[in-house]
This record gives C-alpha cells, sequence and structure tokens, in this order.
C-alpha cells in the first residue's frame, strides 16, 4: 500500500517468514553455524529453540534454501498429529509412496531408504519445527527412528526446532535417553537495542531502499522495549509506523508520534502477559496451594482428635468397669463383716437368766445385693448412651 510512496519494491515489515530478509544477529548467527556443522559432522540430534516469533522457521528456510550438498531434507511443520500420521508425512518428504501403507510398511520403507542413501553417499536429515507440540510418545518414536544406524553412522540425523517450552518438556525423567543424545543446544536470544536499529535498516535495504524512513532513537528505543528484541513484534510496530508516516506524507518517525502509536497498540495487554495478570495467576495458584496445605493439615489434626476421643472412650469404659466391679467387691465385703460381727448377748453370771422359750430369732436383714447390682448396670448403661451422645457429636462435628 506504501510502497511506492518510500520507493521499495516490496513490503519491507512483513510477517511471512521470507529468508531473504534474513537478519543475522549474533544469536542468529550462533544458530546457523551450529546447524551447519552439526550437519557436516553428522552429529546425533540437533535442538534449536527460541521464542515465538524469534526467526526459527526463518533459520530453517534458509538451511533448506541453501541446497546443501549430498544432504535429503525431510521437513515437518505440522506436529499436532498420530504417530502413524508422522513417519506418513516424513516418508512422503522424502519422496517415498505412502497411500494405503501401515505404519509397520512405513517404517520397513523409511529403513530401506535410509540404507540405501546411506549406500550412495547421501546424507538424509529431518527437520521437526514447532515439536513442543509432540506428545511425549511422539517424541520417543523420534528418539527410535535416531536408532536406525550402521556400526560407521547414524542413517537419520534429526534436528528438533521448538519454543523454550520444548526444553522443560525433554527434562522429563522419562525423557532422559532423548535428552542424552542431543549433541548440539542452541537457544536463540532476543534482539538488543542496537540490533533492532540495524534489523530495521536492514529490512529496509532488502525491500529497495535502507533510506526509505527515518526512525529517531526514541521511536527506536519504543520499539525495542515494546517488542523486547522479538523479530515478529518489531515488524508488526515498524508496519505500523510506516502506514501512519504514509497517512501523514512524511518520511520521519518521530518521538511524539511513536509514543502516540504504541499507546494505542497497547503492546503489553495484546501480546505479553501483563504483570497484573501473571502476579494474579501467580497469586491464584499460590491461594490454591496454601488452601491445600491447609486442607491436608486438617485432615491430619480431624483425624489425630477422632483417634485421641475413641482412646479416651475406651480408657473411660475400662476405668468404670473397674470402679463399679471394685464396688461390688467392697460391698459384698461389708455384707461378710457386719454377718460376722452381730452376735446375741451372752448371760451374765449374776443373773442368770430364766429358762424360758426363746423367740424364734429374726434372721438379720442383710444388704440387698441385688440393688447393688443393678445400679451398676444403670451406671454402666448411663455410660454408654452418653459415649454415644458424644460419638455422634463428634462425627456431625467432623463430618463422619
Amino acid at each position: 500500500m506504501y510502497e511506492e510512496f518510500f520507493g521499495l519494491r516490496l513490503k519491507p515489515f512483513d510477517l511471512l517468514p521470507n529468508p531473504d530478509f534474513l537478519y543475522q544477529s549474533k544469536s542468529h548467527k550462533r544458530a546457523m553455524t551450529y546447524l551447519d556443522y552439526g550437519i557436516r559432522a553428522r552429529s546425533g540430534f540437533i535442538l534449536i529453540t527460541g521464542e515465538i516469533g524469534s526467526g526459527k522457521t526463518t533459520i530453517i528456510r534458509d538451511l533448506i534454501k541453501q541446497k546443501i550438498p549430498r544432504v535429503v531434507l525431510s521437513k515437518v511443520f505440522n506436529t499436532k498429529v498420530s504417530s502413524e500420521q508422522l513417519i506418513s508425512m516424513i516418508n512422503d518428504d522424502f519422496g517415498l509412496p505412502v497411500h494405503g501403507k501401515d505404519k509397520i510398511e512405513l517404517l520397513r520403507d523409511l529403513n530401506e531408504f535410509l540404507i540405501q542413501q546411506f549406500a550412495q553417499g547421501m546424507q538424509p536429515v529431518l527437520i521437526i519445527d514447532e515439536a513442543q507440540n509432540l506428545s511425549t510418545e511422539l517424541l520417543e518414536e523420534v528418539r527410535m527412528l535416531s536408532n536406525l544406524e550402521t556400526d560407521q553412522a547414524k542413517l537419520l540425523q534429526i534436528i528438533l526446532v521448538g519454543q523454550p517450552e520444548l526444553k522443560k518438556i525433554l527434562a522429563a525423567p522419562d525423557m532422559l535417553q532423548l535428552r542424552q543424545r542431543i549433541n548440539i543446544n542452541c537457544h536463540i536470544q532476543p534482539l538488543t537495542e542496537e540490533e533492532t536499529r540495524e534489523y530495521i535498516l536492514h529490512r529496509l535495504e532488502k525491500a529497495g531502499n535502507r533510506q526509505a524512513a527515518e526512525f529517531v532513537p526514541e521511536a527506536v528505543a519504543l520499539i525495542h522495549s515494546q517488542s523486547r528484541g522479538v523479530p515478529r513484534l518489531i515488524n508488526i510496530i515498524c508496519d505500523f509506523f510506516m502506514l501512519s508516516m504514509f497517512s501523514a506524507e512524511t518520511r520521519v518517525m518521530n518521538g511524539p508520534t511513536a509514543r502516540e502509536i504504541v499507546a494505542e497498540l497497547d503492546f503489553e495487554q495484546q501480546f505479553w502477559e501483563t504483570e497484573t495478570v501473571k502476579s494474579e495467576n501467580e497469586d491464584r495458584t499460590g491461594v490454591k496451594s496454601e488452601l491445600h496445605r491447609t486442607k491436608v493439615k486438617l485432615s491430619s489434626l480431624l483425624r489425630d482428635i477422632t483417634q485421641r476421643i475413641e482412646m479416651l472412650e475406651r480408657t473411660s469404659a475400662k476405668c468404670n468397669e473397674s470402679m463399679i466391679l471394685d464396688m461390688l467387691g467392697r460391698i459384698s465385703a461389708l455384707e461378710q463383716t457386719l454377718g460376722g460381727r452381730i452376735r446375741k448377748p451372752e448371760p451374765s453370771r449374776d443373773h442368770p437368766a430364766k429358762a424360758s422359750p426363746e423367740p424364734p430369732a429374726e434372721p438379720m436383714e442383710k444388704p440387698n445385693r441385688s440393688r447393688a447390682e443393678n445400679h451398676a448396670q444403670e451406671l454402666i448403661t448411663i455410660r454408654e448412651e452418653n459415649g454415644e451422645r458424644r460419638k455422634g457429636f463428634f462425627r456431625r462435628l467432623f463430618g463422619g
């Protein structure tokens, strides 16, 4: 839309991963060097990671465009697939027939192809982009593909490209075998502010005119701070700046206009997780963790309280029964003592008793033992009823 106004052949800040526009920052150059070395040295796995929009796919497309001699490439860009679909996509990009074949046939064809390529002095290389979307099962399938080898060399070299989450996935304990096979590991860093300025000029030059527009230092600083050095986001901001300059019929992006445009774009809300949202997420996670810990503690305390109550009830029951038995024993002993001490008085020598018929002796009234036993039984019954009421109260209190 604005290319003619600025004297450009192409749109300079397009979002397509065009290798012709690849800017080799210090980090990008290192990644490209590692890739080139890894392929030529027939290293095992190569791992390239970077943030979204950092230029990973552009580097891969540049590698494909180079057409390295005696290297046969297979590219996989869609990684949300099944195991059989993944093998089918690999074979198809190597030029092998895949229609109507099951997984076993596909693997057999791939193995035969790799052996044939090795015999011809060719080097098959598999590139998997967006590898962070692969499940652990698929990553294990990929690792198994690397087992295809001869005594001298691997038959298939594999390059994994993905976002930083890929490293977290590979850090899992069950990924140890794959992790140990990664010979080269490189992370693409964001651009510095100086690299951001050079990146903008590089894109303008590739589009046809390095001096097509002027970005004052304040505008460049805003671009870098808002994009955080991510090339894709730099392109988005610069495209809006170019459109604004075209609308105002000027070739200079000054500070006040740049601040106004950046405020309208609302980058923090649109492209980044804001600190408020992050803080809320962290707080929410912290609250959940604290609630879980509190729940565990309360459950432990409730179990401990319940166990103590049951122990006290058992102890109380034993004590009450012992006391009742002791009471019964004392009553029995008292009865025996009283029975032995109550006797008929002996007659005096000075006053002998008259011989008269003695009235029949009335039986001595003994303490009623059955009444004591009944009282003891009543005490036991009352204790059991009280115990059941206490149990019911605590069950309702602690939920069962």
